[in-house]
């Protein structure tokens, strides 16, 4: 899987509601969408009760569509290769966004 493309939506501090199976509902900071090959991924970090940041990092991996009315349609990554590999890449979009932060703040010397 070598055709990847990064979109960056920190800024846009994109708010969404994930429904857990337990019927409860979990606000989470959308922070990127991965595309390999063709297929977006979307990455997300769930927030504590108080909208803060959640201490524990932990992000989760949806597939990402939109359908024909322009709503967001994720979907759970069942094929564990495929989940890994978006997992890598959101590493590697990770470490391009610390390189971004390093070379901005060398700029502004």
């Amino acid at each position: 899987m070598n055709d990847v493309n990064y979109t960056n939506l920190v800024d846009e501090e994109i708010i969404v509601t994930l429904t857990t199976m337990e019927d409860e509902e979990v606000e989470c900071l959308a922070l990127c969408k991965i595309e390999i090959e063709g297929q977006e991924y979307i990455a997300l970090l769930p927030l504590m009760e108080d909208g803060s940041q959640n201490p524990d990092g932990d992000v989760i991996f949806y597939t990402f569509a939109v359908s024909e009315s322009n709503d967001p349609i994720l979907g759970d990554i069942e094929d564990d290769e495929i989940y890994e590999e978006v997992s890598l890449r959101f590493d590697n979009w990770l470490d391009l966004m610390e390189q971004n932060e390093v070379q901005e703040a060398l700029d502004a010397e």
